[in-house]
């Protein structure tokens, strides 16, 4: 367990709001967009992995973290544009 810092003091608050979001909307965003990604089976894996409790809190909150960003609609560059949509993600 890593001790107590002011960096990850808002951790479990930044986890649950991206839990939400992804509880949401992943499976409807992932309808929606899974003929246009080249990276669908990376993102489930990510997700699954990410619902697992056996994975570490760490490795939960950073694909939690890539998931909901994959989920929430505002984005620079819409990710349907062709070889462009997911430049920004980088």
């Amino acid at each position: 367990m890593k001790a107590w810092t002011e960096e990850n003091a808002a951790l479990p608050a930044v986890i649950e709001r991206n839990e939400r979001i992804v509880r949401e909307g992943f499976w409807r965003k992932l309808r929606r967009m899974i003929g246009k990604i080249p990276f669908a089976e990376d993102l489930l894996a990510a997700y699954f992995c990410a619902r697992d409790p056996s994975t570490p809190l760490m490795a939960r909150a950073t694909l939690i973290g890539a998931v909901a960003y994959f989920v929430v609609p505002i984005d620079a560059i819409p990710d349907a544009l062709a070889l462009i949509g997911f430049t920004d993600a980088a």
